[in-house]
């Protein structure tokens, strides 16, 4: 009983906590303790997610609302919603009843100036998010996660980053750029192991970051690691030719897998160690992440391999 009795206390000080976030000063950065969850998410089991149909169809004004075109939305009707598949959600339950003659009209896609070409895959709580925003200032970036609490924290620590950016500058009287407000940086609940292409069109990212995934020790386990010969196609197949693959992990046979399957593929080469060096995607990569931090503090080592998309062959 009292083992239940502090869980209880624990998620009612975590729900309070959130419903003052949302009441009170945005700019307020968010604490990690009240957004814990489980380190690993199955990516086989059925959440509760919602995602486009079609890459042409995902909305993404809400998490990049500054890139806005127009205040006029493009008509859909006739087509799916942005965020429902067929209208089915993920875990195949119907949104309306049968015996329901009326179909709701399609919420209208509203358009944004730019195309997300950086993704982080399994961001986390964000710290390359937050690291690379500055550094890429014409760049939309987008982490994905698939835990809840933990995309939550990130939502929430975009915000507040935006709204104590915004007040710096207005306080100093001067313009922010977009970089500097984080309006570039978004991030969003999915699980990319069944639904990437249906985000992101062919070739359409330069940069795609696979940050000290979950190495799944198990032999049987391997089939949920993010890197397998089907998964590298399909990060082939959003990546233009040049694009770059990023991964880092203290697991040296995590490492080992990573590099056999992406050197087994046709449309990946390896990256030499001097070029990897050079880029400075590299250093925020090895230093930024709260993972990497959290090796660094066990003065563990960190493995890193660069892939480069190569360009289609001439069929």
């Amino acid at each position: 009983m009292g083992g239940k009795r502090i869980k209880k206390d624990k998620r009612q000080k975590r729900e309070d906590y959130r419903a003052a976030m949302k009441r009170d000063d945005i700019s307020e950065l968010p604490r990690k303790k009240f957004y814990r969850q489980r380190a690993h998410a199955n990516p086989f089991s059925d959440h509760q997610l919602i995602y486009p149909p079609h890459p042409d169809q995902m909305d993404w004004s809400s998490l990049y609302p500054h890139y806005i075109v127009d205040n006029k939305p493009q008509d859909r009707k006739n087509q799916p919603p942005p965020s429902q598949p067929s209208s089915q959600t993920v875990s195949g339950e119907s949104p309306a009843d049968s015996d329901n003659d009326s179909t709701p009209e399609p919420p209208a896609l509203r358009r944004i100036s730019k195309d997300v070409e950086v993704a982080d895959i399994g961001c986390g709580f964000g710290g390359l998010l937050i690291a690379l925003a500055p550094t890429m200032p014409d760049t939309l970036i987008l982490g994905l996660e698939i835990r809840v609490s933990v995309t939550q924290f990130v939502e929430d620590r975009i915000k507040a980053l935006r709204a104590q950016s915004l007040a710096q500058s207005e306080a100093d009287g001067g313009e922010a750029s977009p970089a500097g407000l984080y309006r570039n940086v978004g991030v969003l609940r999915a699980n990319t192991m069944k639904f990437l292409p249906n985000f992101f069109r062919k070739a359409q990212l330069s940069k795609v970051f696979i940050c000290f995934p979950d190495p799944h020790f198990k032999a049987r386990k391997h089939k949920q690691r993010i890197v397998s010969a089907t998964l590298a196609s399909e990060y082939a197949y959003v990546l233009r030719a040049g694009g770059i693959v990023y991964t880092i992990t203290d697991v040296p046979d995590l490492h080992e897998w990573m590099v056999q399957h992406f050197d087994a593929h046709p449309s990946f080469e390896r990256v030499g160690e001097v070029e990897q060096e050079a880029d400075p995607c590299v250093g925020i990569m090895r230093t930024e992440t709260e993972e990497g931090k959290k090796v660094e503090r066990h003065k563990g080592v960190k493995h890193v391999a660069l892939f480069r998309r190569l360009e289609d062959p001439e069929w």
